[in-house]
């Protein structure tokens, strides 16, 4: 055992497979204990906020301010509310407007504002320009304005005896605040989906999930699989027969087509996490049956096998003690593809809508199926769903690079 896990651990691919699969189960352990909460907590009033350090402005407001001069903080302020769009608009309107085109430069953000401010009138229709270039151009014009005559912003509050506005303080362009001073801070690393949940939170949540369905599914899909290709090859005649007879009807329908209409028979108020697993490990075993049966099948004749039998040893001591241990590197091998089986057959059920009910916890699956009713990617939130494919999309990898390596090992002919 010592000398095949030494072996196990000198195959390079199983060790950046298993690698990947601990820093996932590391970061399922160790996120929730620095953010803990449930993982379907609503902390936003608005769908899809975009990654980001968020700060309670009332706090910022109340902290002390200090002054700090920085010479490029108004070019920052320029360059933060015009974007490349809107620069390339401003300079087709100076162009149609008969600004000098040697002098329009958008990627000149000083020179395209003087320009701006000597030529640009609301009431000019510059030709070639539709009518919302137009109020685009109005709402540039505004919001220059606004950091233009922004000097000094007052903040009022109401007088708790006369109840008018009265005024607290002011804040100017030099004022600053220190971010570990403000009382309320978040920080979201992957914003915040369609109801206003934290993104990494419920992530991490649904990679819990989503690798419990898949090992329970694996689990039943190997056991299952083992029982009745061990009996099948092993014993043969009828009960070969009858075996091979159910596998090779399930094998005619695809598995998930089976398994979607399985899962939709249940209707989703039955459809919890764990039926979900038992659903798909009972529909995930044929391929297994077929691999063990044939693998069984050439071991019943050996020799050794053939001496229990003459000693008279049981059916169940001959399997667990001849023949289990000769397939054990196999089975262990179909356990894993069996789990990372099952981890996509929930996220192809989910997104379909067939999964576990959306109430009590999230699966990869389903954080995928509300992006898209959703429309994340009509709302370029791709926070919402890239996370989720990459994530999927590595532990798949991890699993089939460990069973790859796996098989390095225990194969002499890709050893060799």
């Amino acid at each position: 055992m010592k000398n095949t896990l030494k072996q196990i651990f000198r195959s390079p691919k199983f060790v950046v497979g298993f690698g990947l699969f601990a820093a996932i189960l590391l970061m399922m352990i160790i996120y929730p204990l620095l953010n803990p909460g449930h993982p379907l907590e609503g902390i936003g009033n608005n769908s899809f906020i975009k990654p980001g350090t968020y700060v309670s402005v009332y706090d910022m407001l109340a902290t002390q301010s200090l002054t700090l001069k920085l010479p490029d903080a108004e070019d920052k302020r320029l360059a933060r509310a015009l974007s490349e769009a809107d620069k390339t608009l401003m300079a087709k309107w100076l162009a149609a407007a008969g600004a000098p085109v040697e002098s329009v430069n958008p990627d000149d953000i000083h020179g395209l504002i003087a320009l701006w401010k000597r030529y640009y009138d609301p009431s000019v229709r510059p030709e070639g320009m539709i009518k919302a270039d137009r109020n685009t151009c109005e709402r540039i014009n505004t919001r220059l304005i606004a950091i233009g005559d922004a000097g000094t912003m007052t903040v009022m509050e109401p007088n708790a005896d006369t109840g008018e506005a009265e005024k607290k303080s002011n804040v100017i362009k030099t004022d600053f605040v220190n971010i570990n001073d403000v009382a309320n801070v978040r920080h979201l690393p992957l914003g915040t989906d369609n109801f206003g949940r934290d993104v990494l939170k419920q992530l991490v949540a649904a990679c819990g999930v989503s690798m419990l369905i898949g090992l329970v599914a694996g689990t039943i899909a190997t056991f299952v699989g083992l029982l009745l290709g061990l009996l099948a090859g092993y014993i043969g005649g009828w009960v070969d027969d009858i075996i091979m007879f159910v596998t090779n009807i399930l094998t005619v329908i695809p598995g998930f087509v089976l398994l979607i209409l399985i899962a939709f028979s249940i209707g989703q108020g039955s459809r919890g996490a764990m039926t979900t697993a038992v659903v798909i490990g009972l529909t995930s075993w044929v391929w297994t049956t077929r691999s063990v049966r044939a693998q069984v099948t050439s071991l019943r004749n050996r020799d050794h096998v053939n001496l229990s039998n003459l000693s008279g040893h049981s059916l169940p001591r001959i399997i667990l003690t001849d023949i289990l241990p000769y397939i054990a590197s196999y089975v262990v091998m179909a356990f894993i593809l069996q789990i990372s089986s099952g981890i996509l057959a929930e996220a192809q059920l989910s997104l379909l809508g067939l999964g576990p009910k959306t109430t009590e916890v999230p699966t990869l699956g389903l954080m995928m199926n509300w992006a898209m009713i959703y429309s994340a990617h009509i709302n370029r939130a791709w926070w919402a769903y890239y996370p989720v494919i990459f994530t999927i999309a590595m532990i798949s990898f991890s699993l089939n690079l460990m069973n790859t390596g796996l098989d390095q090992v225990f194969n002499p002919q890709l050893r060799s």
